[in-house]
């Protein structure tokens, strides 16, 4: 099964490394502590070259977003395009790609940055998990579980939003991304479970 990926945004390798170099610096400082003379120093350009490129730090930091979130994105359709891999599998890790991966890496200020993606970036935000739980809802629909859903009186996209819910819920409580990946295997495994018992699918 293969899932369309996004299209990447417009971005050279230097901007690409100085997008990279950002969103570290926001990741461990916060949006509101971050400074553009910090991202400068860490990407290794100027402030006057940094400023070329994004007039404010708002508009970095939007660029940020919208860059890294296409690359989770089609990092977690890989995983959910892969061949011959069970649809448990490929649900925990393309949930784990988007989400868990962040587990425990954010600093002191990640509730600063979480406000900040919402109010400076939320357009964005939205637009990427809509695309997420699409692909969840698209590997979901070309699986056997599809029948299942049928018969339960649910959609692929019901599935999928419960299931990105459930990884939204997990990487905010969890405290390691191994704890994230026992919490979204246990989910996983427990909506996967009917395709261990055929007998149980109601085909049509």
């Amino acid at each position: 099964m293969t899932i369309d990926a996004p299209p990447l945004p417009d971005t050279d390798t230097r901007q690409e490394a100085l997008l990279e170099a950002a969103v570290g610096v926001f990741a461990r400082y916060g949006f509101r502590k971050t400074s553009m003379d910090e991202v400068a120093r860490a990407a290794g350009v100027s402030r006057q070259g940094l400023y070329l490129l994004f007039a404010d730090k708002e508009a970095l930091f939007r660029q940020a977003v919208t860059y890294k979130l296409s690359r989770q994105l089609r990092v977690a359709i890989a995983e959910l395009s892969k061949e011959g891999t069970s649809l448990e599998a490929r649900l925990i890790a393309a949930c784990d790609e988007w989400a868990g991966r962040f587990v425990g890496i954010s600093g002191s200020d990640a509730a600063d940055l979480m406000c900040a993606s919402t109010s400076l970036a939320g357009s964005t935000l939205a637009h990427y998990e809509a695309r997420f739980e699409a692909a969840l809802a698209a590997a979901v629909a070309a699986s056997p579980l599809a029948a299942y859903c049928r018969a339960a009186d649910l959609a692929p996209q019901d599935a999928a939003r419960a299931l990105h819910a459930t990884a939204r819920g997990l990487k905010h409580t969890s405290k390691t991304r191994q704890e994230f990946l026992l919490g979204m295997t246990a989910a996983a495994r427990m909506f996967c479970a009917p395709l261990r018992h055929p007998q149980g699918l109601k085909n049509e």
